[in-house]
């Protein structure tokens, strides 16, 4: 059962912003120190990514593993798109994500929406002929954030550089 009132739970939710957050920010900032260049939340692009790589046709969505449901076992995640050889499981090695234990229809529905919005995004972006990575929030927290955030910058920096043979990618 919620701990909060409806007014307390609608004033925190209501503070959880899409864009700008600490995470991504510190992801933007070791990127920018290894000389890579990007525009950040272009809404001109499907999904309006968190970063583009407009010189290596590549882009970042940094997720959440709470609101794009990291880990849950559903039917729709897979992700197939002509682009790809073949279809790729999205999404299915997090052990962060929890259900809210509450309100369980609501849930699984937003989160249903929410995936079929990624993976809507996602299709459309490598059609265009984008490369499109994935960097989850479990990948880039915890203890060791600042070395988990250069790992990860890391392996982002090889996959621009070198992986033009993987139109998608997860970071996890």
């Amino acid at each position: 059962m919620d701990t909060l009132t409806k007014p307390q739970r609608h004033k925190n939710m209501s503070h959880i912003r899409a864009t700008g957050g600490s995470l991504e920010t510190s992801l933007r900032s070791q990127l920018f120190r290894f000389g890579f260049r990007f525009r950040k939340n272009d809404k001109r692009l499907s999904g309006s990514p968190d970063i583009v790589f407009p010189h290596y046709h590549a882009l970042i969505f940094i997720n959440g593993c709470f609101w794009h449901s990291h880990g849950w076992k559903s039917e729709k995640s897979l992700l197939k798109s002509p682009v790809l050889e073949q279809p790729v499981l999205y999404s299915s090695r997090c052990g962060k994500f929890r259900m809210p234990g509450t309100n369980l229809d609501f849930w699984q529905e937003k989160f249903d929406r929410n995936r079929e919005r990624d993976l809507r995004d996602i299709k459309s972006l490598l059609e265009e002929g984008w490369r499109v990575g994935v960097v989850w929030e479990c990948a880039i927290t915890g203890p060791k954030r600042r070395d988990k955030i250069y790992d990860v910058a890391s392996h982002i920096s090889l996959w621009l550089e070198e992986g033009f043979d993987q139109p998608f990618r997860e970071f996890y």
